[in-house]
């Protein structure tokens, strides 16, 4: 179980028993989590070689939202701090001080429906002459009619999660006629000495791009590169690979294959 899906565990066992029958309609931990790490994504701030995402998150509930998280409160925020700083490590982003989650209360929110401010802090105290917090907007979101009853997967169903990834094809990526294994979740590509792929083409920015390995397959995601990534002459954004997948970075043709190596 990856430390994510741990942290997951721990949310939804927040709600189990008395707490899971009277959160049905509200605000869920899980939820949360995946909304916050949502914003997260979203406030990026690419510089020339780190990627920057803010530290402070503000959380904002309905009264009634808010009374039912008093008890655990504490907790909810600690374990939503160490989930967005794993997904922080998992995504190679930059955080300026360790993530920070405290929750308001805003009358205006009705049951089910929580907002979301991010900042990205310098320091607790900014010397003279220093630029100010950047702050997101707010965003608000509703919880979806099924979410209260999403539970964590029985055993049994992580057991055959496990063995649908064991089953899995090995993947690799062909450049200049090497081939490279693709055998972690994250592989970084790019020009720095700190890409798991490096490829020394002058027009490849520094981090490049990104292939992840989720549960679907896997997909190649561009860093906000100068020169993008390219498919038959469209530059593309994400793409979903699949074996025999060309695609290009910078002036240089790669080739995902998926298949035992001959």
């Amino acid at each position: 179980m990856t430390l994510l899906r741990a942290i997951e565990s721990k949310l939804e066992a927040l709600f189990e028993g008395v707490f899971g029958r009277a959160f049905r309609t509200n605000v869920q931990p899980v939820e949360l989590a995946r909304k916050l790490v949502k914003e997260m994504d979203d406030h990026r701030s690419v510089s020339v070689s780190r990627v920057y995402v803010p530290n402070e998150y503000t959380v904002y509930l309905s009264p009634g939202d808010r009374e039912q998280f008093a008890s655990f409160e504490d907790s909810l925020a600690a374990e939503l701090q160490d989930y967005l700083a794993e997904h922080a490590r998992r995504e190679r982003y930059v955080l300026l001080t360790p993530p920070r989650v405290r929750f308001e209360t805003d009358a205006d929110l009705d049951i089910g429906v929580f907002g979301i401010a991010t900042r990205l802090v310098r320091g607790a105290r900014p010397a003279a002459g220093a630029a100010p917090a950047v702050a997101g907007a707010t965003m608000v979101y509703a919880a979806g009619p099924a979410a209260g009853a999403a539970a964590a997967p029985e055993p049994e169903e992580e057991a055959a999660e496990e063995e649908a990834a064991e089953r899995r094809p090995p993947a690799a990526l062909t450049i200049a006629g090497r081939r490279y294994e693709l055998d972690d979740d994250r592989t970084l590509i790019g020009r720095s000495k700190e890409c798991d792929i490096r490829i020394p083409d002058p027009n490849v920015s520094r981090r490049h791009a990104e292939i992840r390995r989720g549960d679907d397959g896997y997909e190649l995601v561009d860093l906000d590169s100068t020169n993008g990534v390219e498919v038959r002459g469209k530059r593309v954004k994400r793409l979903e690979l699949r074996d025999g997948t060309r695609f290009t970075i910078g002036s240089t043709e790669v080739v995902f294959t998926q298949e035992p190596a001959e």
